[in-house]
This record gives C-alpha cells, structure tokens and sequence, in this order.
C-alpha cells in the first residue's frame, strides 16, 4: 500500500512553467487503484512512472474540485480506462460543481464509459471494493471542494487539498497517522490565503490535527523558492512530528 505523487506543482506559474508536474495523486490500497486529482500531465506521468502506472488497471478517479489543476486529464483518463467506452469500467467521484451546470468538466459523451459516476457531497462515506473514504467538511474555496479521509488497513490516511485555514478542519482530519496537504503559498498573502493554505499555516494545522505524519504537496513559486525540503526539516524539529516535502514521483509506504 502506497501513494505515489506523479506531480507536486500548484499556483498557475509552476504548473504554466511545469517548474513542478502537475499530474495527479495515486493511491495503492486495499486491492484498488485510484488516481486522485489528474491535473495537467496526469497520464503522461502514470505511463513514464517506474514501474508504470497501467490506466487499465485504475478502479476509480477522484476529484477533489473543478479547477483546471486538479482535473485537466480527468477526461482523458475517463476514455483511456475504459478503453474508449468499449470495456464498462472503473468509478468516478467529483463534487456535483463538477458534473452539472454551466461548468460541468466531464465530456457528455463519457458519462455512459465508467462503471458509474458518483456524486461527492459533504462528510459522507463512500467504497471502492474494499477500499473505504470519507469526505471532509466543506472547505473555503472558489469552488466546492471536499477533502478525502482513507481507512486503510486501521489508519486513517487523509488528502486535504485547497483550502483557506479554519478551525474547522479538525472535525474531518484530526488524529490523521498520515495527512497530505495542498502547500501552495509560502506565507500569508491576502485573497490567495483565504483559498489557500501556506506553510506558515503548517505549525497551527499540526496543534489542531495531531497528525502522526504529514506531507506537503502542491506548491507554488514562493514555495519553490523557499526549499520546502529545507522548511519540511525546520518544521518537523519544531513539530516533534515527521514532515515530508514531496517531490515528483516520490512513493510513501502506507
């Protein structure tokens, strides 16, 4: 059981520049696949992985939220895994800002493609087989955005994607043994922080969570060019817990 972050890369200028990739999450566990958050790159990254990451062999797509950064290749990914809708297969799950209205992300003609389309709404329990989650709260973002909570195996491995801080994050993600985070900015800036998390958000995230582990993810400029390897270090000797930049391709054991 493992994740394996295809991109680290978030804010409009790292993903334009591809500073970082911008493919998605994919998480290996309980006997399923599943490809969280395929923004740009997403299943170029899966078939440059090592070992390969095969897109006949995902179970289930997830999106966070709408935004072009996290669900670029989501249609792409929808025809590939079912082989251009010859082969039924596969689960998609996105919030319903994703599937209706005027801003929908998925293509009319895929919908038919998948196993079947399922609709993620607020602190609601879902399963893939054996593989079980939990959105979080509502987050305070520009569009509706849920977080994930994974029960794998008695831990709780949980995705916090963007966000402004609020305390009522704890109420989906305290007590996570691993917590991945959506780090965009460096520090507070007005208006990005009210939909974003930055890293001096971190020290107070982790007072409220009491996570065991906690990874960083999804980083803009200013992040890039403060070493978020450096300021995972800082923060893990302030913390007394583990902190871990991700960078691209890495793979953390569950």
């Amino acid at each position: 059981m493992y994740i394996k972050f295809l991109g680290t890369g978030g804010a409009r200028y790292v993903v334009a520049k591809q500073l970082r990739y911008s493919a998605g999450i994919f998480l290996h566990a309980c006997g399923q696949n599943v490809m969280i958050d395929p923004g740009p790159g997403t299943l170029v990254r899966m078939a440059k992985s090592k070992p390969r990451i095969d897109i006949e062999n995902i179970t289930a797509v997830i999106a966070t939220h709408s935004h072009i950064d996290h669900i670029n290749d989501i249609n792409i990914l929808i025809d590939a895994m079912t082989e251009g809708g010859d082969k039924k297969r596969g689960r998609l799950f996105a919030p319903r800002e994703c599937l209706e209205g005027e801003d929908a992300v998925i293509f009319s003609y895929l919908r038919n493609f998948p196993e079947d389309i399922v609709t993620l709404e607020e602190k609601t329990s879902y399963e893939i087989g054996d593989l079980k989650f939990t959105t979080s709260i509502r987050h305070r973002h520009t569009a509706e955005t849920y977080g994930l909570i994974f029960s794998i195996e008695g831990k709780k491995v949980s995705f916090l994607p963007d966000t402004g801080f609020f305390d009522g994050l704890r109420e989906s993600y305290a007590q996570s043994d691993v917590l991945i985070v959506n780090t965009v900015l460096r520090s507070f800036k007005p208006g990005a922080s009210e939909r974003h998390l930055s890293f001096d958000d971190l020290e107070t995230l982790i007072e409220l969570l009491s996570p065991g582990k906690l990874a960083m993810t999804h980083f803009g400029m200013g992040m890039l060019k403060a070493r978020p390897w450096e300021l995972a270090q800082e923060l893990s000797g302030r913390s007394g817990i583990e902190v871990i930049a991700a960078s691209d391709g890495m793979r953390l054991d569950l």
